[in-house]
């Protein structure tokens, strides 16, 4: 597989007049052509952060301090506004996470399409109104001649989020960012844009990154999974080994909190304690050890590394040290990520 994104020790802050709050704090990953990678976490976990930092779009008082973001070869974070421009809504696209205000409320849906068209394409503005009406029909929007000449407020927010996405792919991106792109959806809805989504992916083969805080999101559509809390990766799994063997307390926490449909049986759900930190002055060890319950002396102290429990799961908790106590269900390794 050819790798499209390596993010390298990426830091995100904003600078307040309380100070510095880091919202994302030193993460790592890399994303092969094809992927589906969901990143998931609580809100205020750096979830969003990091897809606006892919973008470029971190604005005042907000800025990358720290870290490379490689696409194709080429760090995005060493290239001027004009130059991101160029990437942004053509190889690199976004699903922002309420449609309603992502949409000018002013324009028709057809002028906001065409308008992407003719800034990245040399289309004329005759052939950008046919690619529109392609598009419209291939997010599943009835009757795309006529819904051209819509406003917003004359779509459902169903309706809203497809044109939306009908925006996001207009350029044929090779990365699709959608954040939270079922949020204040129906369920049903929800269901017929993840399809979309998952059909998308072929159509017009893009490597899509899902951000969200719904674990049923993630199983239904992505093959690889971040897990995100206080500004840093807990654990990085492909899909079957993070819901099979979870390796991490927070995605243990995550996970028995969601609702389960198992017949003739009460599963109680069981919360998470406690609040998540204060990126103002985040803990020096690991984020989730104030509310950890198998948090030990080292984790208050210093952030653990990203031990490698197989080749595609890894998971960042001192449980998995040779010398940590036995706990059941987390396995010892012999050495990080880095060694």
């Amino acid at each position: 597989m050819k790798t499209l994104l390596e993010i390298n020790n990426l830091h995100t802050s904003f600078f307040t007049h309380l100070g510095e709050v880091q919202a994302v704090r030193g993460i790592d990953f890399v994303l092969e052509e094809g992927d589906i990678l969901g990143i998931v976490g609580e809100s205020g976990s750096g979830k969003s952060v990091t897809s606006l930092s892919i973008m470029g779009l971190v604005d005042d008082p907000g800025r990358i301090t720290e870290g490379s973001i490689v696409f194709e070869g080429v760090d995005l974070t060493k290239l001027t506004n004009e130059q991101l421009a160029e990437y942004r809504g053509n190889d690199i696209s976004m699903i922002f996470q309420d449609p309603m205000t992502s949409i000018n409320p002013v324009y028709s849906i057809g002028n906001q399409l065409m308008e992407v068209i003719l800034r990245h394409t040399k289309m004329t503005k005759e052939e950008a109104k046919e690619r529109a009406i392609e598009l419209l029909k291939m997010v599943g929007i009835p009757e795309p001649e006529v819904r051209l000449k819509n406003y917003p407020h004359q779509f459902s927010g169903g309706m809203r989020q497809r044109a939306m996405i009908a925006m996001a792919i207009s350029c044929n991106p090779k990365l699709l960012i959608a954040d939270e792109p079922t949020t204040a959806l129906d369920v049903t809805i929800q269901a017929q844009i993840l399809e979309l989504m998952r059909s998308l992916k072929d159509k017009i083969n893009t490597t899509i990154i899902l951000i969200t805080h719904d674990l049923g999101v993630i199983a239904e559509v992505c093959n690889k999974v971040i897990v995100m809390y206080g500004g840093m990766i807990m654990e990085r799994s492909n899909i079957e080994s993070l819901y099979d063997n979870p390796q991490h307390p927070y995605t243990r926490g995550l996970l028995q909190s969601v609702p389960k449909n198992v017949t003739g049986k009460k599963n109680r759900l069981i919360p998470i304690e406690g609040s998540p930190p204060d990126l103002l002055s985040p803990p020096p060890g690991c984020p989730f050890s104030p509310r950890c319950p198998h948090a030990m002396e080292i984790c208050l102290k210093e952030a653990a590394p990203l031990f490698k429990i197989s080749d595609t799961q890894f998971a960042s908790c001192w449980l998995h040290h040779v010398d940590a106590p036995e706990v059941e269900g987390y396995v010892k390794v012999a050495g990080d990520e880095n060694e």
